[in-house]
């Protein structure tokens, strides 16, 4: 009878076919474990509140107008008058170089770029790969025909690390300088911590020299950015959020506790593409209020920029209008 019931029992249901309802079709992207984050280098220290930095507005006074022009497609020249009774006024001239050494579609080596006044003053930096992982950065300073500041920057870009070193102003004569170390490390795809030492010694130092140890942090998202130094010296914090595609917004905390001083800064950066407008402003805990307006004339190849900065402490406010042209 077993054998009977076996013959005409009914077949067993056949497997359900891809697609069927009921049953979503299995694509092989579904049977594929979850890509890890990859790690990326982390860039300088030096670099962790760039982020933050950039929202905030650059206030100017007075009048100030601006000629560029391009030489060709590495070279470019610039003319600069300002007018002003804060900052110096007068004629600067400025030019920059990109050479021919490509990187990537938008990095080329070397950089040159530096201005000058008609009394000799002038500011100058240089910028090369060395090494498809070291860079160099050279700056130096002139003013009132005396060499102010030297400074020699080299950074080593690893993996998921950079490491840097900095001497400025170094004198064998009056065995004076500074020297600054930074180190910056990826833990995971969104954290990086490091490290800073910076020492100088000379003359004016008290007891000869000084040496100070500081950690740093940075933690990066799409939409936002956390970064942190704690030192002996003081502590900065910054965090950076893209709210939406026209509008930034930036929070600064720096404390020092040399000068037992504290300033927190709030700044905001709105794009309008379509209207050709930037508009810059910033609040800080010293009742500082400051705001930058940057709109392209088009299809004039002129930029007009209005500057404003009040101080509702100290009744100090400041006006000023710049073109530039280029």
């Amino acid at each position: 009878m077993g054998n009977v019931q076996a013959a005409y029992s009914a077949p067993p249901p056949p497997p359900p076919s891809a697609g069927a309802p009921g049953f979503p079709e299995k694509k092989p992207t579904d049977l594929q474990a979850p890509q890890e984050e990859t790690i990326e280098n982390p860039g300088p220290l030096e670099e962790i509140h760039t982020k933050c930095k950039n929202v905030f507005p650059t206030c100017f006074e007075g009048g100030r107008i601006m000629l560029t022009r391009g030489l060709s497609n590495h070279f470019q020249i610039s003319h600069t008058i300002n007018m002003s009774s804060v900052t110096p006024s007068g004629y600067r001239f400025g030019a920059t170089y990109v050479g021919t050494k490509q990187i990537s579609p938008s990095e080329a080596y070397p950089i040159l770029l530096g201005d000058i006044d008609p009394t000799g003053n002038l500011n100058a930096t240089i910028i090369h790969q060395l090494r498809p992982r070291l860079q160099a950065k050279f700056g130096a300073q002139v003013q009132n025909s005396k060499f102010q500041v030297g400074q020699l920057t080299m950074h080593y870009r690893g993996d998921d690390y950079t490491a840097s070193v900095t001497m400025a102003n170094p004198d064998i004569i009056n065995n004076s300088g500074v020297m600054v170390l930074h180190y910056l490390q990826a833990v995971t795809a969104r954290l990086a911590l490091g490290t800073e030492l910076a020492f100088q010694k000379g003359p004016g130092v008290p007891g000869g020299e000084i040496a100070l140890l500081s950690a740093a942090a940075k933690y990066t998202t799409e939409n936002y950015q956390v970064t942190g130094t704690v030192g002996v010296s003081g502590v900065h914090l910054c965090y950076y959020q893209k709210a939406s595609k026209q509008l930034q917004i930036g929070v600064e905390l720096e404390a020092n506790n040399r000068i037992q001083e504290s300033v927190a800064s709030i700044g905001y950066q709105v794009d309008l593409p379509k209207s050709e407008v930037v508009f810059k402003g910033h609040v800080d805990s010293n009742w500082s209020v400051g705001a930058v307006l940057e709109k392209k004339l088009s299809p004039l190849p002129f930029t007009l920029a209005i500057s404003g900065l009040i101080n509702h402490q100290k009744n100090n406010f400041r006006v000023g209008v710049g073109v530039l042209i280029g």
